[in-house]
């Protein structure tokens, strides 16, 4: 960046409706409410991330739901800076219940944006969806 150019400021981006199906229609329900949820499977432990209905570790279908911290540490980012609506970031999010979860990354800037940085849940609304989770710095707004 030259001397001239002026540093990016916080990212925001508009996020695309999600298809909600019948597996994750009460986590997006609770989304709505400002909820976090993720599915734990009651025959081995795990939580997992993507919620579905079979356990992606012991392929049990004992999995319920159950309320997320909604807060983690950044696994892993990659800024998009060529971008109509200016850059964004992707990444992984390791939830503190111990999956990993694909996220967009908001209201930071990218040169703030570091792996190991605490990160809680927003709710982003989307147009003609239910709101979708998107990480923000623990310590920024929520």
């Amino acid at each position: 960046m030259s001397e001239t150019q002026k540093a990016p400021g916080p990212m925001t981006r508009p996020v695309p409706a999600p298809a909600v199906t019948l597996e994750s229609k009460p986590f997006f329900d609770a989304a709505a409410e400002g909820r976090f949820l993720i599915k734990r499977c009651q025959a081995c432990g795990e939580a997992h991330w993507y919620p579905r209905s079979i356990c992606p570790f012991c392929h049990s279908d004992r999995t319920v739901w159950e309320e997320g911290s909604g807060e983690g540490v950044v696994y892993t980012y990659s800024v998009m800076w060529r971008s109509p609506s200016g850059p964004y970031a992707i990444g992984y999010v390791t939830l503190d219940e111990g999956p990993n979860m694909l996220t967009n990354f908001l209201d930071v800037a990218p040169e703030d944006l570091k792996i190991g940085l605490r990160v809680k849940v927003k709710f982003q609304a989307t147009e003609g969806g239910p709101p979708v989770p998107v990480f923000v710095p623990a310590s920024g707004p929520a």
